[in-house]
C-alpha cells in the first residue's frame, strides 16, 4: 500500500486535490448551501456561520479524501461507523455513499441542520444522536466504543491557543491506543490518525 503514505509528501501537492472537492454554487437560493464531490456523488450541504459546528472545514474535507481514496482497503462497506461532532454531517454521508452503517453525533444545538444534511443526502442510511464534545467525555467514549478489531480514524486541527490541552489528551489518548500519522498538512494545521487499541496486530 505505497500510496497510505502519501500524506508524509509535501501538503502543496495534496492540498489543493482536497480542497477542490468544494465548489459554492452560481446562485444562491433561500437557503445557502455549499457542494462537494466525493464518491461520484454531489452533495449539498447546509452550512451556518452562526454555529461553531455547522460549518464544514477543512478538517471534514481531509478525512472525506482519506475515505474515498482508502474506502476499500479499509473495507468500510457495511462497517459500523461511529462519527463524534459531525457537524454538518459531510464526513458521515460520504461513509454512507461508501456503504457503511453511521451514527453522527453533536451537540444539541446542531442536530437539526445534521439530520437535515444527511436525510438530503443519503436517503435515510444514517442515524443521527447528540453528544458531549468534551475531552474527557470523548476518550471515555472511545474507549467504551472500541473492541480490538476497531479502527479509529481521526481529524485534528491545531490551534495555538489548545496546545497544552490537546497534548495532554493524546498523551492520556496514546495509553489506551497506538496511533501512526496518515497525513500530515502544515499548511492547513492538521493531521489524520489511524489508531488502534494496544496490542492489536496491524
Amino acid at each position: 500500500m505505497a500510496d497510505e503514505h502519501e500524506g508524509h509528501e509535501n501538503d502543496e501537492i495534496i492540498v489543493p486535490q482536497i480542497m477542490e472537492r468544494r465548489y459554492v454554487p452560481a446562485s444562491l437560493k433561500s437557503v445557502a448551501w455549499e457542494g462537494f464531490n466525493f464518491v461520484g456523488h454531489e452533495i449539498k450541504i447546509v452550512e451556518s456561520t452562526d454555529l461553531y459546528g455547522a460549518f464544514v472545514w477543512p478538517s471534514a474535507l481531509v478525512l472525506c479524501y482519506f475515505l474515498e481514496k482508502h474506502g476499500k482497503q479499509l473495507c468500510i462497506e457495511d462497517k459500523n461507523i461511529i462519527e463524534i461532532g459531525s457537524g454538518t454531517g459531510l464526513v458521515a454521508i460520504v461513509a454512507c455513499l461508501l456503504g457503511a452503517q453511521v451514527v453522527a453525533t453533536d451537540l444539541e444545538e446542531l442536530i437539526g441542520n445534521l439530520q437535515y444534511n444527511i436525510l438530503r443526502n443519503t436517503k435515510m442510511k444514517s442515524d443521527v444522536v447528540y453528544n458531549h464534545p468534551y475531552l474527557e467525555e470523548l476518550l471515555e467514549t472511545l474507549d467504551h466504543l472500541c473492541s480490538e478489531n476497531s479502527t479509529i480514524l481521526w481529524v485534528m486541527r491545531f490551534r495555538k491557543e489548545n496546545t497544552l490541552q490537546e497534548n495532554a489528551f493524546i498523551q492520556k489518548f496514546q495509553k489506551l491506543f497506538d496511533m501512526e500519522v496518515i497525513f500530515d498538512l502544515p499548511s492547513l494545521s492538521i493531521k489524520l490518525y489511524r489508531a488502534r487499541r494496544h496490542n492489536q496486530q496491524k
